[in-house]
């Protein structure tokens, strides 16, 4: 019988740890593809918080029920 350099019973361990091996690398393709992704497709079209304009604040602050009809309208008139 021949085991092999390390001895018997290595067989079922190097499996496993091949098996760990293509795990990790298959994991770490799908995570750098997702963060490939994220950036470029999922976020395009948004804005940061800080760089909203000041039209976009206002409807916000309309939608929220801080001001009312009347006065974004007039504040959108002098935004405009």
């Amino acid at each position: 019988m021949m085991y092999g350099f390390y001895g018997p019973g290595w067989g079922l361990v190097g499996g496993i740890f091949m098996f760990i091996f293509w795990v990790l690398v298959i994991v770490a393709v799908v995570a750098v593809v997702k963060w490939a992704r994220h950036g470029k497709y999922e976020h395009r079209d948004q804005k940061w918080p800080w760089s909203k304009s000041a039209i976009d604040i206002l409807k916000e602050r309309y939608a929220k029920g801080e001001i009312d009809k009347k006065e974004f309208e007039e504040k959108k008139k002098d935004l405009e």
